[in-house]
């Protein structure tokens, strides 16, 4: 069989590794190749384009009338000191920092870089905690974490609830949009409108490698989110490793990067993984409005038309929904192929069926397939510290460290003993000092070493030759033992129903802990189930009356007949399906910005669901295989 031919892309960095076995049965790996030097502050690199590249567009976004705004990289500097100028006069710092609640745009990106500039922590907080969530919990939660100083809002009018639930009336708001209604507030054009003076100046020139950038929160997966800690050392140090492990970023000065990008900011994968590349490197960034939804993506299929980015990240449900779209998107297909040089996806596993998919569309654009690359990063690593890189890459390889960063697997043991997992560590000038205000959680985070505990699980692509790379295992939280003493591992679990279910299964939460067999809780794709058996709107209303379908019935009870037959001991063989009807809650935590499930809150939210899922006999919408 001949070998397919892929589209030549230089990597580096990731590649090789050494190994050093311990006598405590841990492991410690490191990259050949040496970290290279970084600048000082980021905003070092925005000087520096400015200078040598000053009419180059860094980011682009559509207007109201669909035409393309953009930001120059001379304009962003000027507009950076001139609003970092006005924010001085608001008494900032780490102590009472900025907080960002606005979506991706340019004046985020101003107000972010104005206080970049003169060193004043920002900290971009998910819109949706704000505007779809009910009872504003985590907002809640993060403006007392942070007690900022200063908050800017995309629109007054559209945040005035949250503004009035969870920020007090003492703290000043800045507003792009229209004003808060019953409060007084700053239009964001009062401070772009301020002359940059010698004190913007100064407060650049003290600008050093520890000072605070940004706090970015966690997901709050398990507990309310945390404040995470980026200094300007930990992202400019990962974008020269990011740039090390992607030399081709780099190799044509005269065709930097573009990207097309939805990811938020409030992430660490937008928000410094995107704007990084772009601002490190000297390229393009064009604001996205799209969603891996399937409404969404029409707004990224429009951009993708028209753009061609030279790299191209995207969460997995992205790169679902776009392949679909380029089943009957024959131009879609043309300029999505016509200049990338590599993919990424990152924020949760690539089924192997969709990345197929995707060689698929490569081949028939232009003949050849472009490299898919992944790796396992954090917030707390700003974000990246492995990559898998090359033709051998398949879904769960997160690959090897790169330049710089130390990767450590710990056999990992509970009260009963070893689990058979190993968990992976970090260290390196990436790796956040702590988090913020919570001292506690942060010397919990450590190890004696000074290695960052993720809680992720990795284990070798073989054993024989450990420096062929890693495989994510999944998260060690997440794994729990039946009743019998058997450890299910959940990440494999998940990742093969949900690949034998594609289209119709969005994901799986795996249910079980000190019970006699494991339970699924399926979130199906609803939409996809109405389009492939024809059942419309009219006669089937509620997404209930969809899954109860004698068709659609019929595929779960084969899937789970499948699964029964192929599973090799109960750690395998789910024994009870329960489809759900109600999506994932962002209000309960069940669903990230990313569009993935957070397995814990769905188990807890859903508590009554899992009990159902046991009961004897059976309920009606319980699905028990053949065999069971």
């Amino acid at each position: 069989m001949t070998a397919p031919s892929y589209r030549p892309a230089r990597f580096g960095g990731c590649l090789q590794a050494t190994v050093e076995a311990r006598a405590d049965g841990s492991r410690v790996w490191r990259s050949t190749e040496a970290l290279g030097a970084y600048p000082r502050v980021l905003t070092d690199r925005l000087a520096h384009w400015a200078e040598h590249a000053p009419d180059r567009v860094f980011a682009a976004q559509r207007g109201p009338g669909g035409a393309w705004q953009t930001l120059s990289y001379a304009e962003l500097r000027d507009e950076a000191q001139r609003i970092g100028q006005a924010l001085l006069t608001h008494d900032l710092s780490a102590e009472r920092p900025l907080l960002l609640l606005a979506d991706n745009s340019l004046d985020h990106l101003r107000i972010a870089f104005g206080a970049l500039w003169i060193g004043v922590p920002f900290a971009p907080v998910s819109p949706a905690y704000a505007l779809v969530a009910t009872d504003h919990a985590k907002l809640r939660h993060i403006v007392d974490t942070l007690t900022p100083g200063l908050v800017f809002v995309a629109d007054g009018m559209a945040y005035a609830r949250a503004l009035a639930a969870c920020v007090g009336s003492d703290v000043p708001v800045v507003t792009a949009g229209a004003p808060v209604p019953g409060r007084s507030s700053i239009a964001f054009d009062v401070l772009r409108a301020v002359p940059a003076g010698p004190e913007s100046a100064a407060a650049h020139a003290a600008l050093g490698p520890d000072t605070i950038a940004k706090f970015l929160f966690t997901s709050g997966s398990t507990k309310m989110p945390k404040a995470v800690v980026n200094t300007h050392r930990m992202w400019c140090a990962n974008l020269q490793q990011i740039r090390q492990a992607f030399p081709f970023l780099a190799d044509h000065p005269e065709e930097p990067p573009v990207l097309v990008d939805w990811l938020p900011w409030n992430h660490t994968f937008g928000g410094n993984h995107n704007i990084g590349i772009t601002l490190y490197n000297g390229g393009t960034l064009y604001l996205d409005g799209g969603k891996p939804t399937p409404k969404g993506i029409e707004e990224t299929v429009k951009n993708l038309r028209e753009i061609a980015p030279t790299m191209y990240f995207n969460v997995p449900k992205g790169f679902e929904e776009l392949c679909r779209a380029m089943d009957h998107d024959s131009a879609l297909r043309d300029s999505l192929f016509s200049r990338v040089k590599a993919f990424m996806y990152a924020g949760a596993g690539l089924s192997q069926g969709v990345w197929d998919h995707l060689d698929r569309h490569a081949e028939a654009a232009t003949g050849e397939r472009v490299f898919m690359t992944t790796g396992l990063g954090m917030t707390e690593t700003a974000p990246s510290c492995t990559f898998a890189l090359g033709a051998g890459v398949r879904s769960g390889h997160i690959g090897l460290p790169v330049p710089g960063v130390e990767v450590k697997l710990v056999p990992h043991s509970d009260e009963a003993g070893q689990s058979g997992k190993h968990e992976i560590r970090f260290r390196g000038p990436n790796v956040m000092p702590g988090y913020w205000r919570n001292p506690e959680a942060t010397a919990a985070a450590f190890d004696a070493e000074g290695y960052y505990c993720t809680g992720d699980a990795a284990r070798c692509v073989d054993e024989a030759e450990p420096t062929r790379g890693l495989v994510f295992d999944g998260r060690i939280a997440e794994d729990f033992k039946l009743s019998s003493g058997t450890f299910v591992s959940v990440g494999p679990l998940r990742a093969k129903v949900t690949m034998a279910g594609d289209p119709y299964v969005q994901d799986v939460v795996v249910a079980g802990i000190d019970r006699d067999a494991i339970g699924l809780l399926i979130f199906p794709r609803v939409d996809d189930i109405r389009r492939h058996f024809g059942l419309d709107t009219a006669a089937y209303r509620s997404n209930a009356e969809v899954l109860a379908n004698p068709a659609v019935r019929s595929f779960f009870q084969a899937l789970a007949d499948r699964h029964w037959r192929e599973g090799t001991g109960s750690a395998t063989r789910p024994a009870r399906w329960l489809c759900l009807a109600e999506p994932p809650s962002i209000d309960r935590g069940e669903l990230t910005d990313k569009n993935s499930i957070n397995q814990r809150a769905v188990l807890a939210a859903r508590a009554l669901l899992v009990e159902q899922l046991y009961a004897e006999p059976p309920p009606p919408d319980v699905i028990v295989p053949a065999g069971a």
